[in-house]
């Protein structure tokens, strides 16, 4: 059901809400095979593993963030 609508769309490199979601995904440990084969072929190692990084520098400072709340109360 949520075939490309044409051939060239398939091809096209993930577009940042897509990195996104890969990122989040591995985060989990889940990927469609689909989805790890677009980013391999098409995507950009770097703007991954600059996503990568600033993701998990927003959880972790979300992390402690919420252990300071705590620890005050």
């Amino acid at each position: 059901m949520n075939e490309p609508q044409d051939k060239n769309e398939e091809e096209q490199a993930p577009t940042l809400l897509q990195v996104i979601g890969s990122v989040l995904a591995s985060f989990f440990g889940v990927q469609s095979s689909k989805n790890k084969e677009r980013d391999f072929k098409h995507g950009n190692h770097r703007v991954f593993i600059a996503v990568g990084i600033i993701m998990t520098l927003m959880f972790l400072i979300t992390v402690y963030t919420v252990v300071q709340i705590v620890l005050s109360q």
